[in-house]
């Protein structure tokens, strides 16, 4: 069950307009944007941040981005931002072959060592304590610009945040977002779990 009910999609009409961003990225709101916009001003600036996060300057294409959010959430163990991620992964054209197999990223062919150090880099991160080493440094340059380190910290400590606001809110997952876990996760134990909103 919800630790805050999610309010309507009109209820504050600046967070509505800012939130037509997750139409693309998601095909819906969120539930969490819509409990966030019961104090609109962390509403407004989470979607802003959201957007900044998820602004493709470098190499870091959008797809992999969604991938560093979901090994980031799987780490954290947020099966609301598992979902999410992967169904966005999806939508930005993450390739058949890597959705199917994400939880193989480390040894699978359908990822470059490019990704590889991009998502090695996403779970050292999210782990606690923090284990980003100069090992996960010297492997992060081989393939990337310190702009692009950059955007795939900030996705990831996005996830940080959003990780935390899902779990402890038991924010409950929207049915597009549950479709895309099963097909992509549920092999491994995907799970609703307590995000199912009774």
């Amino acid at each position: 069950m919800a630790l805050v009910t999610p309010l309507a999609a009109g209820h504050d009409l600046e967070t509505k307009q800012l939130a037509e961003f997750f139409n693309e990225t998601l095909g819906f709101c969120p539930n969490s944007v819509l409990t966030m916009q019961r104090r609109p001003a962390i509403s407004k600036a989470f979607i802003n941040l959201n957007k900044a996060v998820m602004a493709n300057e470098g190499k870091v294409s959008s797809a992999l981005k969604r991938m560093i959010a979901w090994v980031s959430s799987n780490a954290t163990g947020c099966r609301y931002c598992q979902a999410h991620a992967i169904r966005a992964a999806e939508r930005y054209g993450a390739e058949q072959e890597q959705l199917d197999n994400i939880w193989e990223y480390k040894t699978h062919n359908a990822f470059s060592d490019a990704e590889r150090a991009a998502l090695d880099f996403s779970l050292a991160a999210s782990m606690v304590p923090n284990a980003v080493d100069d090992k996960i440094k010297e492997e992060l340059y081989k393939y990337w610009d310190e702009g692009e380190i950059v955007e795939m910290l900030g996705v990831i400590s996005l996830f940080g945040y959003l990780n935390r606001w899902n779990d402890s809110m038991g924010t409950t997952i929207e049915t597009g977002a549950i479709e895309s876990g099963n097909k992509y996760l549920g092999k491994h134990g995907f799970e609703v779990g307590k995000h199912n909103g009774s």
